[in-house]
């Protein structure tokens, strides 16, 4: 079915189990995100929040908290828009079986936007919105599941606009009340794109905030589209119902069915701080200059409905999107880059920071020993691909080798890879290069390193599930547990400096070129490996998002060969926290506590926590 609205989609929600009420006045300042945090670790429902502290405006969020619901929003259509994406990744079948794709050809041409007449919107101001802060550090209120509307400077009109989720400050820090925001996006945005063309012209760049809507809109805005698919198009199809749209006196874009619209405009140069944020890695983002949007108008529909997320150490709402993304999009981008047969980001470190591929090796079938080849060309063109450009780590092997092998399964795709690597030839390192704005392990802001770890062939060594009696480490390294098969967690000495730090290493090395380390591929320096080696999640949480490849990757009896880095030994991945990362997030006891108490008996959470 196509929701004409955000009250529908809550009411068909509401209807069928899948949303609740809280009635009771909620504190915007961190308690609505401990609740929507707390509901959705417990896989619970939609909330809807009727009485938000200081905002006459009632606020929903955990839509797409799980993907079994979100699916559900979109049961009528979802099918039609999988094989939407899949023509447009390959458009001879249609022309092969024309009448398979019939629905799905009418789908996409009523698809196209529609400009219509002037909503009568009313109007508010910033600081009358809902003030939620999510985190006890952050900078002040955000709008956390916002589509930004820009259009291209050169092109205008709707066909070749840009709708992105990007975070919007709205206030605290030095902006103006009521008349400044701020606009935080990362490289690679179509929105910066855009403003690159208004500076070039020395004119301000528009800017549209729409907030709620059909839950198509926000989809569509974090949607990865193949060139040419306009996020308006999508929004159509996938809810369908066309995105209708119209402009102000002003000449902005207006959403017709947004919720809220807040318009602005971004002057070439002109930054202001922004944040802290708690982000999806599971830290902070920290303050710094970003664009500022001068505020036009905030408008309003009537009986509008503010729609929000908590972002946060994944899983959180945003892990439910990317599986429906993946759902919708899953067949489309081992057909944009040759080869490929898998590539998953891997949420439960953070996304951008790890990478799993799985690519065709069938380079010299003829040799007797295989050896990574063509899975390194491949890994080249994922590591040049967009969003996949910001990963910090990519490990991919050949489907040959195991053909029931998945990405999705992280510990066996761990296992699979050190038990066929070669340290001493198989890791490829990409230095002085950009990483996610997000990612503070690098050498300054959107600065870091990449390493692709590549392995193709059969299996050099059987890893330890268990660690041989007479293993031991020198101390300090004395408190030490298997994570995973052949991947040691060993806790280190708080990190204090680079120079003592690869003190620390130099012994260990020295230490362990005299033992033998065949079933331990890889150890992992951390603050605390009882936590590291809880879980799998835990593991690649600490692993990767507190390491940056060219400064904290060593191993045992490293050596450089013409300009090839490789060792001997165990891969050494230092993931301790270093002075100049980010804080990881931490929650308020004191609203847990209030948090606690709506589960109990009688609490409005009573039941669903």
């Amino acid at each position: 079915m196509g929701y004409r609205s955000l009250q529908a989609c809550i009411d068909d929600l509401e209807q069928r189990g899948h949303l609740i009420r809280i009635k009771q006045e909620v504190d915007p300042y961190l308690e609505m995100a401990a609740i929507h945090l707390r509901v959705f670790e417990h896989e619970g429902p939609a909330l809807l929040f009727e009485n938000v502290k200081g905002s006459k405006f009632p606020a929903v969020s955990n839509l797409f908290g799980t993907l079994d619901r979100s699916k559900f929003m979109f049961r009528d259509t979802l099918e039609k828009i999988k094989t939407l994406v899949d023509i447009k990744g390959d458009p001879v079948k249609a022309v092969k079986h024309p009448f398979r794709y019939l629905n799905v050809a009418a789908t996409a041409l009523s698809a196209l936007p529609m400009k219509t007449g002037r909503v009568a919107f009313e109007q508010t101001t910033v600081g009358a919105l809902p003030q939620i802060v999510n985190w006890p550090m952050d900078g002040g209120p955000f709008v956390t599941m916002p589509q930004v509307y820009t259009e291209d400077p050169d092109q205008p009109g709707i066909m070749h606009a840009n709708l992105g989720m990007y975070r919007i400050q709205l206030g605290g820090n030095e902006y103006v009340p009521d008349k400044e925001i701020g606009l935080h996006y990362q490289l690679h945005r179509g929105i910066g794109i855009h403003q690159s063309k208004a500076n070039a012209k020395g004119q301000p760049l528009k800017v549209s905030i729409f907030v709620g809507g059909p839950p198509s809109h926000p989809l569509s805005a974090v949607m990865p589209l193949p060139e040419g698919l306009s996020e308006m198009t999508f929004a159509g199809a996938l809810g369908n119902r066309r995105f209708r749209y119209f402009y102000d006196d002003e000449g902005f874009c207006l959403s017709a069915d947004a919720d809220f619209v807040i318009t602005g405009t971004v002057s070439p140069h002109e930054n202001k701080p922004e944040g802290p944020f708690g982000d999806h890695l599971g830290y902070y983002s920290l303050t710094h200059p970003f664009p500022l949007m001068k505020v036009h108008r905030v408008y309003h529909k009537k009986n509008p409905v503010w729609s929000f997320t908590v972002v946060g150490r994944p899983p959180q709402e945003d892990t439910s999107f990317g599986a429906l993304i993946h759902e919708i999009t899953g067949n489309a981008i081992p057909k944009e880059i040759p080869g490929v047969q898998e590539i998953h980001a891997v949420d439960a470190a953070g996304v951008h920071p790890l990478l799993f591929a799985i690519g065709s090796e069938r380079y010299t079938p003829y040799l007797k020993e295989r050896k990574p080849q063509e899975i390194l060309t491949i890994a080249n063109h994922i590591l040049g691909s967009n969003q996949l450009s910001l990963a910090k780590y990519l490990f991919i092997c050949a489907k040959e080798d195991d053909p029931s092998l998945h990405t999705h399964d992280i510990a066996r795709f761990l296992m699979h890879m050190l038990e066929r690597i070669d340290p001493s030839r198989d890791l490829h390192f990409y230095t002085n290069t950009t990483i996610d704005t997000l990612d503070y392990t690098g050498s300054d802001l959107n600065a870091g390193s990449k390493v692709a770890i590549a392995a193709a062939g059969d299996k050099r060594r059987d890893l330890w599930k268990e660690l041989p009696p007479a293993f031991s480490l020198p101390r300090p390294f004395d408190q030490y547990k298997l994570a995973l098969p052949g991947m040691l967690a060993v806790e280190a000495p708080k990190y204090t400096s680079e120079s003592e730090a690869a003190q620390q290493i130099a012994v260990l090395d020295a230490y362990l070129q005299n033992v033998s380390t065949e079933g331990l591929p890889l150890i992992v320096l951390c603050d605390d490996a009882g936590f590291t080696a809880e879980n799998v999640n835990n593991f690649v949480w600490v692993t990767f998002t507190r390491s940056n490849p060219s400064h904290d990757l060593h191993g045992v009896g490293s050596f450089i060969r013409h300009k090839h880095w490789g060792c001997t030994g165990p891969v050494i991945i230092d993931a301790r926290i270093k002075p100049h990362h980010a804080p990881p997030l931490i929650k308020d006891p004191a609203v847990e506590a209030r948090v606690d108490e709506m589960g109990k008996k009688g609490g409005v959470l009573h039941g669903v926590i």
